[in-house]
């Protein structure tokens, strides 16, 4: 309806789709960022016992 009044908007919205995912998580980007984070939760794991390595030699 050209005459009619739309309260709170100057004009007609348009709708985006948001692009698909990818169906299969084999795909070589997915698998570097997958790599990446378990080797940053393996360093965060030897940095921690390192730690509690290090303070249980300490002399008290």
């Amino acid at each position: 309806m050209p005459g009619a009044v739309m309260i709170g908007r100057l004009c007609r919205m348009t709708t985006h789709r948001a692009s698909k995912p990818a169906a299969n998580p084999s795909q070589p980007v997915e698998r570097a960022v997958m790599a990446g984070l378990i080797l940053a939760v393996l360093a965060g794991v030897g940095w921690i016992a390192g730690m509690i390595y290090t303070v249980m030699g300490w002399p008290l």
